[in-house]
Parts: structure tokens; sequence; C-alpha cells
């Protein structure tokens, strides 16, 4: 009998009850760790990253990657995440309500030029600028002055009042040609051009009590021409004043 028990007597093996609950740590580890990066408000794609390098180095455990399989239900895409797509939307919409004004603003100046036969003195262009009314010098000034003409004062009045509700900001600037001027009153077309500007201005401000604050005038002289100054027609097209609407929001 006793050589029979003997015989029944089996392999003896290692204990292996440590492993449950080292899995258990390891994944209550792992659930506080997507706890605080989510009550941190972490960005979706780094929780993926740090759920791809959890992944590998506890690949053995089943419990471990369902839980971080779970993570992008636990953390909600922050809504600072979202906000520069709608700020970028919102954006595009204020572009296109902006240059829609600026459009009826234009086709209200052109239908004024058209219907008093102004097409040789004034001609509104639109850029990414904003909306530029070009006018000849010969249309406010006399020649070599600075003094608006009287015939100027009809259509400067129109000007102003297409001015009147507009948000934008309005910059007014003085061209002349390369020809030199030096007198009592204006050492050089710096001087010209610059009270030229802001003559315009005055006037428009005098009319319909436009706001200031939005005006600037400036003057550049002969360094800004748009013609070719080496001929008559073009030495014309550069002595103007030019009204820029700067545009809000740019194209």
């Amino acid at each position: 009998m006793a050589r029979r028990k003997r015989a029944e007597h089996h392999e003896e093996h290692m204990d292996e009850g440590w492993l449950l609950p080292y899995s258990d740590l390891m994944t209550l580890l792992l659930a506080l760790f997507i706890v605080l990066f989510a009550s941190s408000q972490v960005d979706q794609k780094k929780v993926a990253k740090m759920a791809e390098a959890f992944n590998a180095a506890f690949n053995s455990s089943g419990s471990a990657a369902a839980i971080l399989d779970d993570s992008p239900s636990m953390v909600e895409p922050t809504a600072e995440k979202d906000m520069p797509q709608n700020e970028d939307l919102s954006k595009k919409q204020k572009q296109m309500q902006e240059n829609a004004q600026l459009l009826d603003l234009k086709k209200g100046i052109d239908q004024y030029i058209v219907e008093n036969n102004l097409s040789k003195k004034l001609h509104t262009v639109l850029s990414e600028d904003g909306l530029l009314i070009r006018i000849r010098d010969s249309a406010l000034f006399p020649s070599g002055s600075a003094e608006l003409i009287p015939g100027s004062r009809q259509f400067g009045s129109q000007i102003a009042k297409m001015l009147k509700n507009i948000p934008q900001k309005v910059v007014i600037s003085g061209h002349t040609d390369n020809v030199p001027i030096s007198n009592g009153q204006f050492p050089s077309n710096w001087e010209l051009s610059s009270l030229r500007a802001i003559n315009f201005m005055k006037y428009l401000l005098d009319q319909d009590a436009l706001p200031p604050e939005r005006f600037s005038a400036i003057g550049y002289g002969q360094y800004r021409p748009i013609a070719d100054n080496s001929t008559p027609e073009g030495k014309a097209k550069n002595r103007r004043v030019e009204v820029l609407i700067m545009r809000n929001y740019k194209m």
C-alpha cells in the first residue's frame, strides 16, 4: 500500500497565482492614466498615441488592451479643437458679406459716374485691399494748387454720402507726376500731394458729419505712378487723388 501511494505522487508546479493581482494592478494603473488624461482635456490624438504605446508594452494583458481600445469614447474632443474651424467659417462668411457690400457700393458709384459723364475723371477698382476710387487731379484742383475747384464739390458731396454708413476705414492719398515743383508754398511734390489729400479729406468730413476717426490722409508725391511719366497722357494719369475703402477682412 505504501508503494502505491508513492507512485501516485504528482510533479509540483511553480505557483503562478501572483500573475492575477499583478495584471489587475496594471489595469488599474492604465485606467488611472486615462482618467487623468480625460480630466485635463488632452487632445484625442495624444490619447491614441498613448494607447498604442501601452498596447505595445502590455500586449499580453487582454483587459488592458480592452480599456485602451475604448478610450475614444472616454475622452470627448475638446471645444478648443473645433474652435479654429468655426473661426475660419465665420471669417469666410464675413469676407463674403464685406465683398458683397463693397460690390454694391462700387455699382452705385459706377452708376453715378455714367449718369454724370464723369468716366474721364473718376474710376473705381475693387482689389484685395478694398474699393479704390481714383480721381484725376484736374477734376479737383487747378494745376500746381491744392485748393479745391468749385466743380469738384458736387461729386465730392456724392462720394461723402456713399461713405457715410460704411464700417471700413478710409485712406485718401495724393499723387503727382515726376515734374518737380518748387515754390514758396510747395518745396516739393511731397507737400503738394499731401496737402491735396488733406484738403479733399477735410471736404469729405464736412459733409454729412462723417466720423473722422475712420479717415486718414497721405501724400506719395511722384513715387507711386500708375502710368509712364514719359508721355503727357501718362503724367495726367499719375496726377490723381485716391480714396481707398479698406477691407476689414482681406480676401
